[in-house]
């Protein structure tokens, strides 16, 4: 790799001094001809090579940092950029990013007014820190995030990213995350480029020339994995009555990370001609390709890949994606646009819920007045599926009757502060291991019926006349 950036003549400190650290380095692009598109080499224009504590002295007090997620979340350079932040005394720099993978370190309370962390979708590592007010949360469909750039309605000084080495033509790729990355990098006044070995190399969106970057900083590090989880009893029984009654043979799947949809694919092995065209996937979908199930030969977009914008496993899944055709990945307002959902066959699109009440209201972001996770992608492919051009969607929530501490997750009326993600209006079919509830075309006591009727048994008859309390009517078929 590093032979390669000497041929693409990346420079090193002493050419481009403490400039670095220069504000007015950090001004609009003035080499796009027409569009911000990371894609053709820009003629006289190389990266410079440096350490990433060497990178990040660019960044000054006030700036809007964008920050790559999940996978590719940029470790070393975040590392580098809490210790600048210290050293060199900075204030209000704002992070924007979908949910990172890795300690969250300028999320700590000893980095409280250096470093503010503004997210898109909250992960384990900032949701401490956005419960205690030290973190902010926005509230965002992923589908949407890109247009928060685009349309300059947040303007970014840097993006911090990490890539595959580049090829001999000086391409690299956003690996297994090109998600909003895509158009973080196009809007971004300045890009520092973590090039790491263990970065998949991957199709689809997510290529960007080498001459894009401003600066780049050589990594070893290994990917962030997920650790194994096996499922409990009552997700592999929601994992089979959604397998055996709501998977059709050419179905095209969207499904998250966890239990529940790891639950779903393991049974659908006897499955034929499965698709997937998905915000993101994870390690599931491996075996089921290997053994013939999924094809994509049935998919309308991009017939025979699968589509994502990101994805989210072991060394496995990005061995499985490296350098794979069948693999592509787009940029997420393409992927969760529900006009380009909708187009594919039976789209049956698994999302998870924390909690929803009698009359179909769903939460999926908090718990209570703490944030959790965000709005994702849930509400795109549940809308996606619903529209389906050939009537043969299927929009699915699924959880567990109850929680780990025996309260329901059916309830007559939602805990204060929790957030509707999914409205009355989107739900078509919830899921838990008691049995299927399909609520599209169902009045309010019709709903209530059918949900208690899939409540863990001890928690029917009180359900029944907080129904009857809430609605001045019996639940009823």
């Amino acid at each position: 790799m590093a032979s390669t950036l000497t041929r693409l003549g990346a420079g090193i400190l002493s050419k481009f001094g403490r400039s670095v650290a220069s504000p007015t380095r950090l001004q609009s692009r003035p080499y796009y001809l027409y569009s911000p598109e990371p894609f053709h080499p820009i003629p006289d224009k190389q990266p410079l090579c440096m350490t990433a504590d060497e990178a990040v002295t660019v960044v000054t007090s006030g700036m809007r940092i964008f920050v790559h997620g999940c996978a590719a979340t940029p470790i070393p350079l975040l590392d580098a950029l809490a210790r600048y932040g210290k050293e060199a005394k900075l204030h209000n720099v704002e992070l924007i990013h979908i949910h990172t993978e890795g300690p969250g370190i300028l999320a700590q309370p000893e980095y409280d007014g250096i470093f503010r962390c503004n997210n898109l979708f909250i992960g384990a590592n900032c949701r401490e820190a956005v419960n205690a007010g030290r973190a902010d949360f926005t509230p965002i469909f992923l589908s949407e995030i890109p247009n928060l750039f685009r349309r300059k309605i947040w303007q970014l000084d840097i993006a911090l990213i990490q890539v595959s080495p580049p090829d001999n033509h000086g391409f690299c790729t956003l690996g297994p995350s090109v998600d909003c990355t895509r158009a973080a990098i196009q809007n971004a006044k300045y890009i520092i480029a973590l090039v790491n070995p263990n970065m998949p190399r991957t199709f689809g969106d997510g290529v960007i020339h080498m001459s894009h970057c401003d600066v780049v900083v050589t990594g070893t590090d290994p990917l962030p994995v997920i650790s194994q989880h096996c499922c409990s009893e009552e997700e592999e029984q929601i994992g089979r009555l959604i397998s055996e009654n709501l998977v059709q043979d050419g179905a095209t799947l969207q499904m998250g990370i966890g239990s529940i949809p790891d639950a779903v694919l393991s049974k659908l092995y006897g499955h034929r001609d499965l698709g997937v065209h998905s915000e993101m996937f994870s390690d599931g979908i491996i075996d089921l390709v290997n053994k013939g199930a999924i094809t994509n030969a049935k998919k309308t977009i991009q017939t025979g890949k699968i589509v994502s914008s990101f994805a989210f496993g072991s060394k496995k899944l990005y061995n499985f994606m490296n350098n794979n055709p069948s693999v592509v990945f787009n940029d997420v307002a393409f992927v969760n646009n529900t006009a380009v959902i909708c187009q594919n066959p039976k789209v049956t699109a698994l999302n998870s819920c924390i909690e929803i009440d009698l009359t179909g209201q769903v939460i999926s972001d908090s718990i209570g007045t703490k944030m959790y996770s965000g709005v994702g992608g849930q509400v795109d492919f549940i809308r996606g599926a619903a529209l389906g051009l050939d009537g043969l969607g299927k929009p699915i929530l699924a959880m567990q009757s109850q929680t780990h501490k025996g309260s329901s997750k059916i309830v007559p009326f939602l805990k204060q502060g929790g957030g509707v993600v999914t409205t009355r209006a989107h739900v078509h079919y919830l899921v838990t291991e008691y049995g299927i509830a399909y609520m599209f075309g169902k009045n309010l006591r019709q709903r209530a019926y059918e949900l208690i009727k899939i409540a863990h048994p001890k928690h029917r008859e009180c359900l029944e006349k907080a129904a009857f309390d809430r609605l001045k009517v019996m639940p009823c078929p």
